[in-house]
């Protein structure tokens, strides 16, 4: 048989004492990618929740692509902040141009996983490095299988079998206050951004491994449960879910491209001198409706 000519020589190296995480290092995303070495990047972001591509000088096309590998893409609400020409990228960004924002300066504020707000939520979001603050910026990420793992027993009985809700809006007035340049919603957008519900442990679809699935910016309430002990029990888990044990901080580099499974882990963007500039581009691929 012939060797596959697409076929590239790259490194996966776990990041060391942490929680999750592997680096990719010597993969070319810009050139295309055989089967073989796009079915070791899904075993490896299986295992590891989030991959770190370093030095990756690719277009947004591109990224378009490689991210459509893994599955369908989704288009954020806020379509306003879409890349130009590439609607399925959504721009995280600090800059204004003309006094008007290019992209969500405020995106990440709160612990989350992209899209748990969805009938159908993201299987798994990619943020390509474009400008990056001096100081500031990073990115945690918490382990949510470890989470629900290290659960205390009398909690994990309490939750087996819950749902709670999802709402986009849950925390956006508040946001808003935060950040003018967030925009006023459209009764269209509303519409687009109905409330969820989803069960409290997931079963993850491709590992079978149970995780945690609420976070403190989009989950409002537990279903069946009195308001009071609702409350409550969501502050238990959110606590819970982002301990320092189950963390890991990334602290971007020029072209870093960063690829993790929303269906494993939250994640939370760290404040940075709003003098910098700051830019990152966004696809978000579709998942599974979460069991």
């Amino acid at each position: 048989m012939p060797l596959d000519s697409t076929r590239q020589d790259f490194d996966i190296r776990p990041l060391v004492n942490q929680p999750l995480g592997a680096e990719v290092l010597g993969l070319d995303l810009a050139r295309p990618l055989s089967e073989d070495d796009f079915d070791r990047l899904h075993r490896a972001h299986l295992e590891h929740h989030v991959l770190v591509f370093r030095e990756q000088s690719f277009t947004p096309q591109q990224q378009v692509d490689f991210s459509r590998r893994f599955g369908r893409l989704q288009i954020h609400v806020l379509r306003q902040f879409q890349l130009p020409l590439h609607p399925e990228v959504l721009v995280i960004s600090n800059i204004r141009e003309n006094g008007q924002p290019i992209g969500l300066g405020d995106a990440g504020h709160f612990w989350h996983s992209d899209l748990s707000y969805k009938a159908v939520p993201s299987l798994g979001s990619m943020l390509h490095a474009q400008e990056l603050p001096a100081e500031g910026g990073d990115t945690l990420f918490a382990n949510q299988h470890a989470a629900y793992e290290a659960l205390p027993g009398k909690i994990k009985r309490e939750i087996a079998g819950l749902r709670a809700e999802h709402s986009y809006l849950a925390r956006y007035e508040e946001l808003r206050r935060r950040n003018p340049w967030r925009p006023a919603l459209t009764q269209a957008q509303i519409d687009e951004v109905v409330p969820a519900v989803h069960p409290v442990v997931r079963t993850h679809p491709e590992t079978g491994r149970r995780a945690l699935f609420v976070s403190e910016h989009f989950t409002t309430r537990l279903l069946g449960v009195p308001d009071e002990r609702s409350r409550a029990l969501l502050d238990i888990l959110f606590e819970h879910s982002t301990r320092p044990e189950f963390v890991y901080r990334h602290g971007w580099r020029p072209n870093d491209l960063v690829f993790w499974d929303n269906r494993s882990l939250l994640h939370l963007a760290t404040p940075f001198p709003q003098e910098q500039r700051r830019k990152l581009y966004r696809t978000t691929i579709e998942g599974d409706v979460p069991f």
